[in-house]
């Protein structure tokens, strides 16, 4: 890349009176629709929940089929026909689920209570039938290893709040001690094997530890999980604007498309980070800077609509987002322009300096890059004068520039000799700037070739 086209900022004795504008308000970043990502991220969850379950209650479900017990009691009946009912409703909830069609959050928790509480109670009935078996053999079984399973499953999967969670998951956890507790009173067996054994209620403490245990681990990775996927929407979200992808990304920031949350308009959104300036009242420069460019109104002049800082000190301003060229781009694609659209084109640019000079603002920095030829409004080559002094996306070079108050600065293949040698500028200069920017559209070169 030419460094004569880049924009450079070197000291000056020149300062600038601060600016004030009424027509911009400081916000603070925060997201007012994390519920609606949730709850989206909540029907894919669960599609995959109910796909998991159904497959694995499905593939359980066969191996009864295929390898029957000889002489099926009652108890064994009545687990098989409640596991062919759970697999079915886990199913039809899953293909409910993979449906396009929208679904309220009331019916996502419903779609929930059916997955997990028919899938819970399914459990109940296999570890009371598991542990009556286990007592006619003369031992007691472990209950804990499908509650774990059913438990974390929810825990990992189920996007939620760690007190919701806890309600859900302190039922399953203490249901293999109330089966265990229930059988020692309702199995006429499990005297003489409480007997036999002579440490039976170290089963019971060992159960509860188990599941306390695998229960505190879970509500605590929910919390955790919760609060990462906030600060990841949160770090998405920058007042009422979502980003949505970057743009250009430099030594000073980066730039995003981004959508206004309740317009669902497209803007540009600018950052500039803690770190990424040099001085301390960087950042100050930038605020005044856009208060004075938001004083301009020109239909070729960029628009800003906002600027604020997020907690962590992030600067960020909004403006529209123009689809389209620089013309920098445009001539490097495709060569010099015509003369009558050069002329078209500049006469819009004359008119937004012409807005600018009148309110005491010059651009300084004029060149092809600094020009966009937008479609706006149905309209092709509509001109956009870009950055008043502000950090700036170069989207053919993918770099970012600064523009200071009281710095001499611009691209010195179009800097006027005044502003070159730091000396006091004035609207002039930037007449200077577009005249090189003309000779360059015409031409396809700069009026001055770097040595």
């Amino acid at each position: 890349m030419d460094p004569f086209h880049q924009t450079v900022v070197m000291p000056s004795v020149v300062s600038e009176q601060d600016r004030k504008s009424p027509f911009v308000a400081l916000i603070e970043g925060s997201g007012p629709d994390f519920s609606q990502e949730v709850n989206s991220l909540l029907r894919d969850r669960l599609r995959i929940v109910a796909i998991l379950l159904f497959v694995s209650h499905l593939a359980f479900l066969l191996k009864a089929i295929l390898l029957p017990s000889p002489d099926p009691i009652w108890e064994e009946r009545l687990l098989f026909w409640t596991h062919a009912a759970t697999t079915a409703l886990v199913g039809i909830v899953a293909l409910r689920l993979c449906t396009g069609c929208q679904i309220m959050l009331r019916h996502l928790r419903f779609a929930e209570f059916l997955i997990f509480g028919s899938s819970a109670a399914f459990f109940l009935l296999f570890e009371w039938n598991h542990l009556q078996t286990g007592i006619r053999q003369g031992f007691v079984p472990s209950l804990v290893p499908p509650w774990l399973i059913l438990i974390f499953t929810y825990a990992l999967l189920v996007p939620n709040s760690w007190r919701r969670a806890l309600a859900v998951i302190l039922p399953m956890a203490l249901a293999p001690a109330a089966v265990l507790a229930y059988g020692w009173f309702a199995i006429p067996e499990m005297t003489a094997v409480r007997e036999r054994l002579g440490h039976s209620q170290y089963v019971m403490l060992e159960t509860l530890m188990v599941m306390a245990t695998g229960a505190t681990v879970a509500v605590w990775g929910v919390r955790t999980i919760r609060s990462l996927r906030t600060a990841a929407f949160q770090a998405r979200q920058l007042g009422q604007y979502r980003l949505r992808r970057m743009l250009g990304r430099g030594g000073m920031g980066e730039v995003y498309l981004a959508e206004h949350l309740m317009l669902k308009r497209p803007c540009a959104i600018k950052l500039i980070r803690p770190g990424q300036t040099s001085q301390e009242d960087t950042l100050a420069r930038f605020e005044r800077e856009v208060q004075s460019t938001a004083k301009l109104s020109h239909w070729n002049t960029v628009e800003i609509f906002d600027y604020g800082h997020t907690s962590d000190g992030t600067f960020y301003y909004v403006m529209e987002y123009l689809p389209g060229l620089n013309l920098d781009q445009i001539v490097s694609m495709h060569g010099p322009l015509p003369p009558e659209r050069v002329i078209f084109l500049l006469r819009q640019v004359c008119e937004a300096l012409t807005e600018a000079h009148e309110q005491g603002l010059v651009h300084r920095d004029i060149k092809p890059a600094n020009i966009f030829a937008a479609k706006r409004g149905g309209r092709w080559d509509v001109a956009k004068l870009l950055d008043f002094g502000l950090v700036r996306a170069e989207r053919n070079r993918g770099e970012m520039n600064l523009t200071q108050i009281g710095m001499v600065t611009g691209s010195p293949l179009y800097m006027s000799p005044e502003q070159a040698l730091g000396e006091p500028v004035d609207a002039r200069s930037d007449l200077y700037s577009l005249g090189c920017v003309a000779y360059y559209l015409l031409s396809g070169r700069p009026p001055f070739e770097a040595q």
